[in-house]
């Protein structure tokens, strides 16, 4: 093979390789870059491509430069590749910043994204706090997630107050990057309810004046450090509970009859335990006796032997104890006691 043969051969191969490469972009990248073009919001084939390589969806990017481009914003494919690459959702972004724009709210791309990735992993998204934040939101307190229907308090008459109210709240983009979410909301929401209730003397003058509570509930300032700014709360239906002050008597009198009883058990153990004690005081007293009349015959022998004592009064004192077993036993004997009744 000669010389020009060979370069032919080259040049002939070298054009079927940039064909192909060619007509490869052209079936990637065409649809998107005329679609783009078409919309005046042209992207190069050299940044499609490096999307591409970088593994970013191409057409998810042009398609939002274009929605962007069309609301009148301003939308650089490098910082809505830069946010993908981040972990964002650029199309809750673009859509935010339109929503925004046309409500005349004030939102900037770099507040959209902090927004988008403080709450990634949540139910929330950057588009629903801007949309909130035009169309106010409406909360029902207590949450019904939580399977109660109602806030129960109770008035200083004792008597139960059942509350279902309703919280209207506007998003404040200001503060929704660190702010408190709904939960705090419904918490400080029943807080106040359940302060306002124990604060009045009845429970008929919440049932009279509901907006009361309403009244003290925003003067609070409850959705101070959140990501809502309260507009409202709204009672949606107040009833008259249990009657808990009369309920906590019955059970404050039965523990006082358990107190009072333990205290009389008390004091009869204790009088049975004097009574035994006086029992064996007794007996000990009677132990005593006997060991004093057991020395009387042994006085007796002394005096015996000292001449302090005659046979004839010996005799005396035995006559008077005959005398006297003998008047025991006439009043012990049953006869007697026949005379007697």
């Amino acid at each position: 093979m000669d010389i020009s043969s060979y370069f032919f051969s080259t040049l002939l191969v070298t054009t079927i390789v940039l064909t192909l490469l060619f007509s490869l972009v052209l079936a990637n990248f065409f649809g998107v870059w005329l679609r783009a073009k078409i919309a005046d919001a042209s992207v190069p084939f050299s940044k499609l491509i490096g999307m591409r390589l970088r593994r970013v969806p191409v057409g998810l990017i042009v398609d939002n430069r274009i929605t962007a481009l069309k609301a009148g914003l301003e939308a650089d494919t490098d910082l809505l590749e830069a946010h993908y690459l981040a972990g964002g959702n650029v199309t809750h972004i673009v859509l935010a910043l339109v929503a925004a724009d046309k409500a005349d709210i004030t939102l900037s791309f770099n507040r959209a994204c902090a927004i988008d990735l403080a709450i990634k992993g949540t139910s929330k998204t950057v588009l629903e706090a801007v949309r909130t934040s035009i169309n106010p939101k409406v909360i029902d307190c207590p949450s019904p997630s939580t399977g109660k229907a109602t806030i129960d308090a109770v008035a200083c008459d004792g008597i139960g107050v059942r509350v279902r109210a309703r919280v209207t709240v506007r998003s404040n983009l200001d503060r929704f990057v660190g702010g408190a979410t709904e939960e705090t909301i419904i918490a400080r929401v029943g807080e106040g309810i359940v302060t306002a209730i124990g604060s009045s003397l009845s429970y008929k003058d919440v049932l009279e004046n509901p907006d009361r509570i309403s009244k003290v509930v925003l003067g609070k300032g409850l959705d101070s450090g959140t990501a809502f700014e309260i507009l409202s709360v709204d009672i949606a239906d107040v009833d008259v509970g249990e009657n808990v002050g009369a309920k906590l008597q019955v059970k404050q009198a039965e523990a006082d009859k358990v107190v009072a009883q333990a205290k009389a058990e008390m004091r009869r153990a204790a009088a049975v335990a004097s009574e035994q004690e006086m029992k064996a005081k007794t007996q000990e007293m009677r132990a005593k006796v006997v060991e004093a009349e057991a020395q009387v015959p042994r006085a007796m022998a002394e005096a015996f032997r000292s001449g302090n004592l005659g046979v004839f009064d010996y005799l005396r004192m035995k006559n008077l104890q005959s005398d006297t077993h003998m008047r025991e036993a006439i009043a012990e004997s049953p006869l007697s006691e026949g005379n007697k009744q």
